[in-house]
């Protein structure tokens, strides 16, 4: 495990910082921010929609949209579970690994939606992937596999699972969303897809261990 020096800000603490500057910025000059740095789908240069003309894919979307989020509450949740999964998990792996482990979930959250939402864009019902619950879901399967016996509890119902099977039981919700279009506007397979390229790097790490 890394160590650092004392009062050396964590990843996580980096990343707070960052995602509450970004969302500052986005409430200051929201349009221009969310069509330079919002995800939005393959090939939509030059389509109408409700709004004008429909911003354009960037690569650098990739990464910063897991920056921005819709609302307060948005904020909030995914600061509240990146600093609640991610400060364990930092301090166990070292921020390294941490680092590299959150913008790899965040990257194929974003690519996965990016394959979804291309295929089933239709004008006027285009619209961008902000926030950074990809990587969010990734830092869920990373402490579920780290701590599989620690207990968590769902808000609803109330009751207490351990690590491993919240994971589960949450990644089934995800899917059976996904798939169903229940509660429309969440991006359920970026959040998954978050899950995969996370479980994917950890399996690579099993065979070629990361240093710290």
């Amino acid at each position: 495990m890394s160590r650092r020096p004392l009062f050396y800000p964590s990843i996580v603490q980096i990343l707070l910082i960052l995602n509450g500057i970004a969302f500052i910025f986005l409430i200051a000059a929201s349009g221009p921010i969310m069509e330079s740095f919002a995800l939005w789908p393959l090939g939509m240069m030059g389509i109408e929609i409700a709004e004008g003309i429909a911003p354009s894919f960037h690569i650098w979307q990739l990464i910063s949209y897991a920056f921005l989020h819709g609302s307060v509450f948005h904020l909030l949740i995914n600061m509240y579970a990146l600093w609640l999964f991610g400060s364990r998990i930092e301090y166990a792996w070292g921020s390294k690994a941490f680092a590299i482990y959150y913008f790899v979930c965040a990257l194929g959250a974003g690519l996965v939606q990016l394959l979804i939402a291309s295929q089933t864009m239709s004008e006027g019902t285009i619209y961008p992937t902000v926030g950074a619950s990809g990587g969010v879901f990734g830092l869920l399967l990373a402490f579920a596999l780290t701590f599989p016996d620690e207990r968590l509890m769902l808000i609803f119902p109330p009751i207490i699972l351990k690590a491993k099977w919240f994971v589960l039981l949450y990644a089934g919700v995800e899917l059976y969303a996904g798939v169903t279009g229940t509660l429309a506007g969440i991006a359920h397979f970026a959040h998954l897809g978050g899950m995969l390229f996370g479980f994917l790097l950890l399996v690579y790490w099993g065979k070629h261990p990361l240093k710290p």
